[in-house]
């Protein structure tokens, strides 16, 4: 835009010549009269040969300054326009690509946040394992017990224990993760600020027209083929308005002279008109061609707004559903623990082995597990809703 501004700001410059030349005499074009001696009344000689003679060297320092200035030029003007236009696409763009670095550092985040609280259910399923094994244990010195039990008991232990180091193997990967989406050093140390568990999954969701509305007003990248849109458009009136006149001033001042010592103040000014005639067909040519980039450039800004359209629906859709698998997930989970704490109950006082309770706590692994998993489709939506509305930077 810098560029183009300057078409309508005056040019300054300076010079500076020092030179020496010879010249032909009857290149000058001009004929001196000879006229006729008075006393003699003979013709005088002519004052150079009428052929043609060498004339010089001749020593010319020239010492100026030139300022240029335009008064009107409708074209530079809708070019600064334009210009201004593209630059607000360019930073529109920016907007754009901070959203999509910001989805992707949430999403990475989200990881992190899945794999710590599955790290935390394995430590709950171990810590029910080995309650397990200590009950089995007892009842088995009081006589009132199996080895049977024993080794049930330890086995799901040794297992849970597997899902442990696996879970917390998952949980270094994504923290790895997410410091290259953060772009940070590798081995710099991360504390989350707040757990899967404590996000927001209660809001109000919005209807589809008016989060579609929201996404056509603030998506980054909506604005930014608009501005293009508006840019090209601009570029075209700039074509056509090179056929108008233009409307220049200019100006000159200096010193010239045979020598430094004997130099004589000369100046030159005065406006300047240009009426464009005739370019060849070009400026009809560069009509068509910009045109054809601002149909480009407005075919190109209508399917954004279609897909944006898609992606705003859609991610409500995924987030409806989300939640109705979060409902289902946790209710899961209640029923998994209450069948467990029943079958410890009873495991607890003789009444059945540890069968029912390895069975149960089977069950509520697999119930913490989906509703981690459930929590974090959430979330995961709750993103791309913000993705696709250009909001991801405003996510609490």
């Amino acid at each position: 835009m810098t560029q183009r501004r300057a078409d309508l700001l005056p040019n300054v410059t300076g010079a500076a010549s020092d030179n020496t030349r010879t010249f032909n005499t009857a290149t000058l074009g001009i004929d001196f009269p000879t006229g006729t001696n008075p006393v003699t009344g003979q013709p005088n000689p002519p004052v150079f040969d009428p052929n043609g003679q060498i004339m010089g060297p001749i020593q010319v320092l020239d010492l100026r300054a030139r300022v240029a200035a335009p008064l009107l030029d409708l074209s530079a003007v809708e070019r600064v326009r334009a210009a201004r236009g593209q630059a607000d696409a360019t930073r529109a763009d920016a907007g754009a690509q901070a959203e999509q670095a910001a989805a992707v550092a949430a999403t990475s985040y989200l990881r992190v946040q899945r794999a710590e609280a599955q790290v935390e259910n394995r430590r709950a399923d171990s810590t029910l394992a080995a309650e397990l094994v200590s009950i089995a244990d007892q009842q088995l010195r009081a006589g009132t017990g199996v080895a049977l039990d024993v080794t049930r008991a330890r086995a799901q232990l040794a297992g849970t224990r597997a899902q442990l180091i696996a879970a917390r193997n998952e949980r270094d990967r994504t923290r790895l993760e997410l410091l290259r989406a953060l772009d940070l050093p590798l081995d710099a140390a991360i504390r989350l600020t707040d757990a899967l568990t404590t996000l927001p999954v209660d809001e109000t969701l919005p209807d589809d027209a008016t989060a579609v509305s929201r996404a056509l007003a603030q998506r980054p990248d909506l604005r930014a083929a608009e501005r293009q849109v508006e840019a090209a458009q601009r570029q075209i009136t700039a074509v056509r308005a090179e056929a108008l006149p233009t409307v220049g001033a200019f100006a000159d001042g200096g010193a010239t002279g045979r020598t430094a010592n004997h130099l004589l103040g000369t100046y030159t000014w005065g406006l300047q008109v240009s009426v464009p005639v005739f370019d060849g067909f070009r400026r009809g040519a560069r009509v068509e061609e910009t045109r054809a980039q601002a149909d480009e450039a407005e075919l190109r800004r209508r399917d954004l707004q279609a897909q944006a359209a898609v992606e705003v629906r859609g991610a409500l859709l995924d987030l409806r559903g989300a939640r109705e698998q979060l409902v289902a997930a946790r209710e899961r989970l209640q029923l998994a623990e209450l069948e467990v704490s029943q079958a410890r109950d009873r495991f607890r006082a003789g009444v059945a082995g540890n069968a029912d309770v390895v069975t149960a706590s089977q069950s509520l692994t697999g119930a913490r597990t989906a509703y981690v998993d459930a929590l974090s489709l959430y979330q995961s939506a709750r993103v791309a809703l913000a993705r696709a509305q250009g909001a991801v930077t405003q996510l609490p």
